[in-house]
């Protein structure tokens, strides 16, 4: 096959796989590499069987496709991959005669119907935010007024005040009305944005880690899968770094310190984020193995104050949702008793173009 047919493909959203006789990957272009969460290079000269942990789809129309060269057109079936994730897609196999092969292929195409859902929970999503931002602006403005009142009240009573015991209450008012005012500033998140910069992602996962091994010693056991091919990606460090010791120590929380924390990243092909379509996304995965979202938080985990821990604020994964979109990307999640899984997909808005500009 020839470079400009490879790029032409690779431009496809539409997943493409071709097999041989014995239903070994022959290729699959950049959306069938997203579909199935693996590389061409994992994939290629092995089964088509090993690159998914189930489905649905019977291997028998695939053999009929060969023998009798049928054609099945718009089978929708479902794949477990092996990350746990489930995909639903429609699948088109036609038997194919590629120049040069001696024996017939099979050339899959496989359209994800779940990709519509997709769209529409993103919008949901994007709305939630910028309501919840409008709601949480204007409430900014008629707290901090009165607040700042009430401790410069606070201020000048404390300089009238001799008694050691009186004093301690306009200490206590001053204290308490610092403690609001940041509380608001972290709902809000920060005022004004950096000017994005190359991010290595994995020393900001590592950062995490060590802040995590500091507070937990040895109780929480923390597992790294990084692709050391991913590149470096265009944003604003701090942030990134927030975002990431918001979900992880969420899940540390969680568990008591006491359970497994899974750091993995994987860049994904042409992928589409809010209409979108972008060419590689970096996707991060924070996963444990602790209790779970409560069913009845997970419509709201994303608003502020909605926390399921006693004495939680319910602010880190409001602000981290906050800061991910400032970055054009989105989170997702998954959660049941003993598994829950946080995905954050930043897309590379700018490719690299100094060097390969990888996070080694």
């Amino acid at each position: 096959m020839s470079p400009q047919s490879h790029e032409i493909l690779d431009a496809l959203m539409t997943a493409v796989v071709v097999l041989d006789d014995s239903l070994n990957i022959q290729y699959v272009n950049a959306a069938a590499e997203s579909l199935l969460d693996h590389s061409a290079r994992r994939l290629v000269n092995e089964p088509f069987a090993s690159s998914y942990v189930s489905t649905t789809l019977a291997m028998e129309q695939l053999d009929d496709c060969l023998t009798d060269q049928q054609t099945v057109v718009n089978s929708e079936a479902e794949f477990v991959l092996h990350s746990g994730q489930k995909v639903t897609v429609e699948v088109s196999v036609q038997c194919i005669a590629l120049t040069g092969a001696e024996q017939l292929q099979l050339l899959l195409e496989l359209r994800q119907v779940d990709l519509q859902r997709q769209i529409l929970r993103e919008n949901s999503q994007r709305q939630q935010l910028f309501a919840t931002q409008s709601l949480l602006r204007g409430m900014a403005h008629e707290i901090k007024n009165p607040l700042g009142g009430l401790r410069g009240a606070a201020q000048l009573l404390a300089r009238q005040l001799t008694a050691p015991d009186l004093i301690e209450y306009t200490d206590l008012i001053i204290a308490q009305s610092d403690r609001l005012r940041s509380l608001i500033d972290r709902l809000l998140g920060p005022a004004r944005l950096e000017q994005p910069q190359p991010v290595n992602l994995h020393e900001l996962l590592e950062r995490v880690a060590q802040t995590l091994s500091y507070e937990y010693d040895e109780t929480l056991k923390l597992r790294r899968d990084y692709d050391p091919s991913l590149p470096m990606l265009r944003g604003i460090s701090d942030s990134l770094e927030q975002v990431f010791l918001n979900i992880a120590q969420n899940a540390a929380q969680a568990m008591n310190g006491d359970g497994e924390i899974h750091l993995k990243t994987r860049v994904e092909h042409q992928l589409t984020l809010f209409g979108q379509r972008y060419r590689q996304c970096a996707v991060v995965t924070i996963s444990d193995n602790g209790p779970g979202i409560p069913e009845s938080l997970q419509a709201q985990i994303f608003y502020p104050m909605v926390s399921g821990r006693t004495g939680g604020t319910g602010l880190g994964l409001s602000l981290a949702h906050s800061l991910v979109h400032q970055h054009g990307g989105k989170i997702e999640f998954e959660s049941n008793a003993g598994a829950t899984r946080f995905q954050i997909y930043l897309p590379y808005r700018e490719l690299e173009e100094h060097g390969d500009g990888t996070n080694r």
